[in-house]
């Protein structure tokens, strides 16, 4: 590789294979389509909209999981391979359980393939959802002091 102010060239065995002039643009992709393996250049012509079809199809939490994905990368082409694996998840264990998971990946706010093939894989998505625990109302004691111990005539609070 040899660099310079203005280009980045790369070698192979002392023959230049690319030349890329430099950005200094912070955050901005400078690849060449051309230098894309064919198979990430087939993808970057897709929308967004036709992974999140997809997943509409499968149902409404496996559409939110895809949406919020595109939407935590800059370049939401990044996060395509993400997107797939989540939908291939779905002819592996079936699109019923790829929508429960994704629900209950929604609910713990992990939102991706590494947190929903483990769902599915030891089968969380069939057990029931856990219900939240009804609040319990303040214990009433002699021994339990409320804010006002704590608090000196002016109101002030005097703990930690």
């Amino acid at each position: 590789m040899r660099t310079t102010m203005t280009t980045v060239e790369i070698f192979h065995q002392e023959r230049r294979v690319a030349s890329h002039c430099c950005s200094y643009q912070p955050g901005k992709a400078t690849t060449l389509d051309e230098h894309r393996p064919e198979c990430h250049r087939r993808y970057l012509q897709w929308p967004s909209s036709r992974l999140i079809h997809w997943a509409q199809k499968v149902g409404p939490h496996t559409a939110s999981v895809v949406e919020q994905i595109l939407q935590s990368r800059r370049y939401p082409e990044q996060s395509y391979r993400f997107c797939l694996g989540i939908l291939r998840l779905g002819s592996t264990f079936g699109e019923e359980r790829l929508e429960r998971a994704c629900r209950r990946a929604l609910r713990l706010q992990a939102r991706s393939y590494k947190s929903i093939r483990p769902i599915l894989k030891t089968g969380l998505d069939r057990e029931a959802e856990p219900q939240p625990s009804p609040e319990r109302p303040p214990i009433e004691h002699a021994n339990v002091r409320g804010a006002q111990y704590f608090e000196d005539e002016k109101g002030a609070s005097h703990v930690g």
